[in-house]
């Protein structure tokens, strides 16, 4: 794979105004994590195990932040059914266990010191969800962790804080995951570029709906403004609670909306029209609200197999791409802003800087 440059340096901001421990892996053929080697070149490991994706990503120090050096993403909808069910169905283990091998095998090859392997929702909400912990130990060799949900909210922040605008002295960063939505308030300007960005968060919640629930809840097959309008009310609802202790956000200098997510990036490369998806060019772009209105209208006007026909899109996420947008729209109402930054990164980024934080590379100069 192509190697990436340190994927935590924050990007430009927007023209205009001043805008402002290791999860040790079981014996199972040779471990992938070697441990942490102080003095020596490390390389960490990050799994994201989410209700629709399997994300790896693997990477090595750097000045300021990290290099990738390897990455893996694939859709296995483990979380399929469980808007109607209380189990993880079989195919959808099968799926995730094939793709966790392909994770296991690129760890390996890689020779890492220290990995941190996470579930989220999906796990969490299943019944079989330790039964499923225990097949992967069993079966893959690796140690999978169910978090909670304040973890993956923090680990979100800290995996998206790079991009927030240093001017900003109020910014909510939203994660819209299959199962589940993380939201969070930072309140005050960052002072320090290096500094934890969780000790800023005011309050935070997850609410229980994400691409994968919603659809299944809503259908898919034709999305109508109405079907749109009905799940963006239902997920309002949820929203409310935090939106009263949120509410100041909105009145701070320079405060802007920054989420990551499949559905927010798509909306990016829609509105730059990318023949195919480009991640340099989407990882800290800023749309304007308008920009934002627009892409979200011209996806409610396409059918579903014109969703899929979009390279940007694909058949694995066509028929989940507009309740995304239905999250979002339901959190651009309750914190209406000018701006929206989007981030292709989020938890395996939050991750690997708490893994390299705790390790103190940065202070011991532990990069190339």
């Amino acid at each position: 794979m192509r190697e990436e440059s340190a994927a935590m340096m924050p990007a430009r901001p927007m023209a205009g105004p001043p805008s402002p421990s290791a999860s040790a892996v079981p014996e199972a053929g040779p471990p992938p994590v070697v441990g942490y080697r102080p003095g020596r070149r490390n390389t960490y490991a990050a799994l994201d195990l989410g209700t629709n994706n399997c994300r790896l990503l693997i990477a090595e120090p750097a000045s300021h932040g990290f290099r990738v050096v390897d990455a893996f993403s694939r859709i296995v909808r483990l979380g399929e059914g469980l808007g109607t069910s209380d189990r993880l169905s079989e195919a959808a283990v099968e799926r995730t266990l094939e793709a966790l091998r392909v994770c296991r095998a690129k760890m390996e090859s890689r020779g890492v010191a220290r990995a941190k392997i996470i579930a989220t929702e999906a796990c969490r909400l299943a019944v079989n969800g330790a039964d499923f912990v225990a097949r992967v130990r069993d079966e893959v060799g690796l140690d999978l962790e169910i978090v909670d949900r304040q973890t993956e909210a923090y680990l979100a922040v800290t995996g998206c804080a790079a991009l927030a605008d240093p001017y900003s002295e109020s910014v909510v960063i939203f994660d819209i995951g299959g199962g589940s939505t993380e939201i969070a308030w930072l309140d005050g300007a960052a002072t320090n570029p290096s500094a934890d960005p969780t000790l800023r968060i005011r309050a935070w919640d997850s609410l229980p709906v994400g691409v994968v629930t919603l659809a299944e809840r809503h259908g898919v097959a034709d999305v109508t403004r109405l079907t749109f309008e009905g799940m963006v009310e239902e997920v309002a609802d949820m929203l409310s609670r935090f939106a009263i202790r949120a509410a100041p956000a909105a009145n701070a200098r320079h405060f802007h909306l920054l989420g990551t997510s499949g559905t927010v990036t798509t909306l990016a490369a829609m509105h730059l029209r990318l023949a195919r998806y480009e991640r340099r060019r989407v990882d800290g772009l800023w749309m304007s609200d308008g920009e934002v209105s627009d892409a979200i209208d011209d996806l409610l006007d396409t059918r579903l197999d014109q969703r899929a026909d979009n390279p940007c899109i694909g058949r694995d996420r066509a028929d989940l791409v507009l309740a995304g947008c239905a999250i979002l729209e339901a959190i651009r109402r309750a914190f209406p802003s000018e701006r929206l930054r989007i981030a292709d990164r989020g938890l395996r980024e939050g991750l690997l800087m708490n893994m390299m934080r705790e390790d103190g590379v940065w202070r011991r100069g532990g990069y190339r």
